[in-house]
């Protein structure tokens, strides 16, 4: 607080003033601190409009961004083994900003897997493509059907998720990669299924790896956010893309991500062993007409499951398609349900399940989704890192009463 040298300030004037802009202590926090001011000061004014103009590194205004969202995203950056990543304001604000950021236009063509998170797939095949974005769906579990689509139809992107929401299926992402680089195509993933912790796409080739760290990376339902991992051009290209249209992760919300960070692995690790034991244990259940987890070895992409993804690690999601295929039946499972929370996310501490023709897939239309395989009966399950037997036990009892 600058006093004059003549008087002392006034009372209000000092309530506003005091206590900040301290001088900088020779201590350091064991924990990240929450920089939660709307924009920064500097000593010197030169310094900061050279900021402010791009010409100097450092923070001005926390739309252009913000100390604790940048440790946020240097953490992933390390995680995803790329120079630098991007936080946004939810994971549907970081596929937006990557597609944008990769130059979408007016009469470009996008290549996207068909079996993706619902508000992405109607993203593209909605609001872009009444801007004039054509969007080529295909199932991105055929690879002759991915090669001619990117042959024919030379898209500007391709999209697809390493591990699909809701129906577990895994692209084939290097062959992916291969392929959209004869056409010059960038190429975006959605790791939200899988993490850094089963998966690192960019050293395959991804041009930016997506995640909604409202899941996993965040992992305590208490945050909504979204971020890009990628290299320092595409940065600036995301960067460009979120100052114009406001999709910028907040200071808070950047530190629950970097907090969440430090357990991913043990998350992760729990969780996956936990989805196992509940896909072992629907073997057969003569209410179910199918299960869907990578990790069972009657699962289609089991092979390709242990190729790309850390060794002995399937994932923490699983569904399964109670032989009652409608929403009442499926309705009547999860009322059933007594640990296992019917909440609309996943990727948290605490095990969930919901119907995915009611919820994250419930804009496309049901021709839509018969043609993605999303049944009014199918059950996606976001296995927690509770007792694996308290889980199984719900599971069973629920079947046994639906």
């Amino acid at each position: 607080m600058r006093m004059d040298d003549q008087h002392q300030a006034g009372f209000a004037t000092r309530a506003v003033h005091a206590g900040e802009h301290l001088p900088p202590a020779d201590f350091v926090p064991i924990a990240t601190p929450i920089h939660v001011g709307a924009s920064y000061i500097y000593q010197d004014l030169e310094r900061l409009y050279g900021v402010t103009t791009g010409e100097q590194e450092g923070y001005v205004y926390t739309r252009y961004g913000n100390p604790t969202v940048g440790a946020m995203e240097a953490a992933v950056a390390e995680m995803e083994g790329t120079a630098t990543a991007f936080g946004t304001a939810s994971g549907m604000a970081a596929v937006h900003t990557a597609l944008l950021g990769a130059g979408l236009q007016a009469g470009d063509r996008v290549v996207a897997s068909r079996d993706i998170y619902g508000s992405a797939y109607t993203l593209l095949n909605g609001l872009l493509r009444r801007f004039g974005v054509e969007t080529t769906f295909v199932d991105v579990t055929d690879l002759a059907a991915v090669r001619e689509a990117i042959r024919v139809k030379r898209p500007r992107l391709v999209h697809c998720e390493v591990i699909s929401n809701p129906l577990l299926r895994l692209a084939d992402i290097p062959v992916i990669v291969e392929e959209a680089r004869h056409v010059g195509a960038v190429v975006t993933v959605d790791s939200t299924f899988a993490t850094p912790y089963l998966a690192t796409p960019a050293t395959w080739g991804v041009d930016m790896v997506i995640h909604s760290s409202t899941k996993y990376l965040g992992g305590h339902g208490d945050v909504v956010a979204g971020v890009i991992a990628c290299d320092e051009a595409t940065r600036a290209a995301l960067w460009d893309v979120a100052i114009q249209t406001g999709g910028i992760l907040s200071a808070f919300d950047g530190w629950l991500v970097l907090r969440g960070i430090k357990t991913l692995a043990l998350r992760m690790s729990r969780q996956c062993s936990n989805a196992m034991a509940i896909a072992e244990s629907l073997r057969g259940h003569p209410k179910l007409r199918r299960v869907h987890y990578p990790g069972l070895a009657e699962h289609p992409q089991h092979d390709l499951a242990a190729t790309l993804l850390r060794p002995g690690t399937f994932g923490a999601m699983l569904a399964f398609e109670l032989q009652d295929d409608s929403q009442a039946g499926a309705m009547r499972f999860l009322s059933a349900l007594r640990r296992v929370l019917p909440t609309q996310s996943l990727g948290d501490v605490y095990s969930s399940a919901l119907i995915p023709a009611l919820s994250s897939h419930h804009m496309l239309s049901p021709e839509e989704r018969a043609t993605i395989g999303v049944s009014d009966g199918l059950i996606r399950f976001s296995a927690g890192i509770e007792d694996p037997d308290d889980l199984v036990r719900d599971v069973l009892q629920a079947l046994d009463r639906c």
